[in-house]
């Protein structure tokens, strides 16, 4: 009787530890649904002179016919992501992020080792058929999703 009390104690106890445990990437806001949609707002700038949060967007360069275009921002749960392209020849040259998610530490170190391979990748395979970054599905799901809408309004392949 005494064991089976016991354990019975022991059980409850690691349950209520195990759901009362708060992962860091929670954030402050406490989870999904910090961010309203549409508004671009809680979005971390990788481009601080970017003004641009429109679909589709595009800039031309001069005479070296170098084209940008913005993707669409993605509202993913942990924040807003949107990329940005520049096309010359018909294919990709560069891929940068406009916004990513930055909300707290944890967001800025996966984004930081994150958005490089995604930028490497996308750059490798002139498409939007990239692999997802392990540890940054949500982030990885948000760029590919910008970027093939830039490649749309590109009208890129």
């Amino acid at each position: 009787m005494r064991r089976i009390t016991l354990w019975l104690l022991s059980t409850v106890a690691a349950l209520v530890l195990l759901f009362g445990y708060r992962t860091s990437t929670m954030g402050a806001g406490g989870g999904a649904g910090t961010f309203a949609a549409g508004t671009g707002s809680g979005g971390g700038s990788a481009d601080a002179g970017s003004g641009s949060t429109g679909s589709g967007a595009s800039t031309g360069s001069g005479s070296t016919g170098d084209r940008q275009v913005d993707g669409s921002v993605a509202q993913t749960r942990w924040g807003p992501v949107q990329v940005r392209i520049t096309v010359s020849g018909g294919r990709i040259t560069e891929v940068t992020a406009v916004q990513v998610p930055d909300g707290n530490f944890r967001d800025r170190q996966i984004n930081g080792y994150a958005v490089p391979i995604l930028r490497q990748q996308a750059l490798a395979a002139q498409s939007a058929r990239i692999d997802t970054v392990s540890g940054a599905t949500v982030t990885s799901d948000g760029y590919r999703e910008s970027l093939q809408a830039a490649i749309d309004a590109a009208h890129l392949g």
